[in-house]
């Protein structure tokens, strides 16, 4: 299982790791959407197309994962010749579920009310989709906090 800490309150950087074991600094772009991080020795890119519907994921300059339709009450991410479909878990904590058919099969869940901690269990994913997946629900949240706020 995957979790996130904030490690920076002013800069919004993650500490992410796997299973408890620190894996990755995930550090987000503050007005362009998307951020970047290392995993298992490559570099990734995570880009948003601005309005915070779609992401892409590079790694090292080629196409890794492609998230289209976030926010909608179900989007996808395609990765690997697969489409792996999410839908909103619950309308007031903002969880996001994984689905293979109508069967919930794991998903991104807050677990610090304040601080902004989260965990997801996405089995199936490779490890810098999962990483992926996480920070694109991370995103989701940052930018419905900064909706609801204006």
């Amino acid at each position: 299982m995957l979790t996130a800490h904030p490690s920076s309150f002013w800069r919004g950087t993650y500490a992410i790791a796997l299973d408890g074991r620190p894996v990755t600094t995930w550090t987000p772009k503050v007005w362009s959407g998307g951020g970047e991080f290392d995993l298992e020795g490559r570099h990734y890119a995570f880009r948003g197309n601005g309005w915070g519907s779609r992401y892409a994921l590079e790694g090292d300059g080629a196409p890794v994962a492609l998230a289209d339709r976030v926010g909608r009450s179900r989007w996808t991410i395609r990765a690997g010749g697969r489409t792996h479909t999410f839908r909103r878990g619950s309308f007031w904590r903002g969880d996001q579920v994984l689905v293979e058919g109508e069967r919930v099969v794991g998903g991104v869940r807050r677990t610090g009310a304040w601080r902004g901690d989260a965990e997801a269990d996405l089995p199936g994913l490779d490890l810098p989709v999962q990483v992926f997946a996480l920070t694109v629900v991370l995103t989701l949240w940052s930018n419905q906090a900064v909706g609801a706020a204006t």
